[in-house]
Order: C-alpha cells, then sequence, then structure tokens
C-alpha cells in the first residue's frame, strides 16, 4: 500500500528520450521528498510526452503537482515550482500530513 505520507510518482514518455529532464526532475522531487518523508517512484508511459510529477496521496489519489512540458528549467526552479504546489496543498482538510511542507520553508526562507 501507500506511505502515512503517500509518494512522489514521476511520469516519463516510453516514446522519447528524457535522461536529461528526468535527471533535473528527479533530483528536484527528490528534494521535496526529504523534506516531506516521502518517497518517489518513477514510471514510464505511453500516454504523455513530457515529464510529469504526481503527489499520491495516502488514499491513492494522484495530484498534479509539476508539467516539464516546454521547460528548459534548472534544478531549482524545478525544486520551487514543486514545493510551492505541495505548499498549497498542504492547507486543504485532506492533505495535513503535508503541513511539514510548512516548516521547511519557513527555514530555508
Amino acid at each position: 500500500m501507500y506511505s502515512d505520507n503517500g509518494k512522489f510518482l514521476i511520469y516519463t514518455s516510453r516514446f522519447l528520450s528524457q535522461g536529461n529532464r528526468l535527471r533535473v526532475v528527479g533530483s528536484a522531487v527528490a528534494k521535496v521528498a526529504k523534506a516531506l518523508s516521502l518517497s518517489v517512484e518513477v514510471a514510464s508511459t505511453k500516454k504523455i510526452l513530457s515529464v510529469y510529477v504526481y503527489y499520491r496521496n495516502e488514499n491513492g489519489e494522484e495530484i498534479p503537482v509539476y508539467c516539464d512540458w516546454g521547460k528548459n528549467w534548472g534544478e531549482e526552479d524545478v525544486y520551487k515550482a514543486i514545493r510551492n504546489m505541495m505548499f498549497v496543498l498542504s492547507f486543504h482538510p485532506e492533505h495535513t500530513n503535508l503541513q511539514g511542507i510548512r516548516k521547511e520553508m519557513c527555514v530555508s526562507a
């Protein structure tokens, strides 16, 4: 099943080589995952053409938090985008387990 907090899912395309983008996005996701004690899973699929990141909550619901389509951002920019999405999610009553991101953002600010 899922951990108490859920996990990040990174989806990549089976059709396109995305090694460099996956390294950048994966590294950024790993930093956010560490701050929230979440695991990270990478999977490839035929349904997409870019790198996508989802947060899978403890109920198995997948919530999109980042799409790399048309971006050539560095790791820090990707990290900030994902961190900010998780910060917003942490205020939703169904995602109180993400409140740790608020503390992390206060420390890193």
